[in-house]
């Protein structure tokens, strides 16, 4: 369904917010209530919290969710979303807007990627657009992808302690200050093999724990 402000005074707008962090939850309520629609606002702390919102209640008009929720991970939760709620649209709203989780995201069955670094203005017209039928995605200069420099450290690193991609990609995680269960989440991983893979790195490092292990990293050239 599309809106406009005109056809938004014969029907309310609903929308559901998914985060764990009240704080930013209730944050991004505010700001949206800015959007000059009649809003009504549902609010969810976890994946399955919001499915038994929605399966309550089939008539949200845009779900907004973050990737790093407590019982599952949002990719996952948006797969589930597009396949049992396929005519709701589902926006990421996310601090991890780098060019591989936005394609994922999107592949996924999201209807578009918001960072969290965006204005209470940015994200009230972004949402205006997805509200209008439209797709939103971070602009080349809002994504966080790693830097060439960043990249030829990272590449120079794998090769010199023969760390497989996989491994690559939890070490620079890692770096980033992620937690196992972050990792996990940001990987689609299980968090056993997130930690199989921690183990892995720290071998192939020769350092006994992670703080170690930043350490060696950062004299290589590879700080968060």
């Amino acid at each position: 369904m599309k809106f406009s402000p005109d056809n938004a005074l014969m029907s309310e707008c609903r929308i559901l917010v998914i985060e764990d962090h009240a704080l930013v939850r209730e944050a991004m309520v505010l700001a949206l209530e800015r959007l000059g629609l009649s809003c009504v606002f549902a609010q969810a702390s976890c994946g399955q919290e919001a499915l038994g919102i929605i399966e309550a209640r089939q008539d949200f008009d845009l779900v907004l969710v973050d990737l790093m929720l407590p019982d599952m991970s949002g990719f996952s939760l948006l797969s589930v979303l597009a396949h049992r709620f396929p005519s709701i649209p589902v926006v990421v709203v996310s601090a991890l807007a780098d060019e591989a989780s936005v394609k994922r995201a999107l592949k996924a069955g999201a209807s578009g990627f918001l960072s969290k670094s965006l204005s209470t203005e940015q994200l009230v017209d972004a949402v205006r657009k997805v509200l209008d039928g439209g797709v939103v995605t971070p602009e080349s200069s809002e994504l966080t992808s790693s830097r060439p420099p960043r990249k030829r450290s990272v590449d120079s690193i794998s090769e010199q302690f023969g760390l497989t991609a996989a491994q690559t990609r939890v070490m620079e995680l890692m770096v980033e200050g992620r937690t196992n269960r972050e990792i996990a989440d940001l990987l689609g991983l299980a968090e056993g093999t997130v930690k199989v893979h921690c183990s892995a790195i720290l071998r192939a490092l020769d350092v006994s724990n992670r703080a170690q292990a930043l350490v060696v990293l950062a004299r290589h050239g590879l700080r968060g």
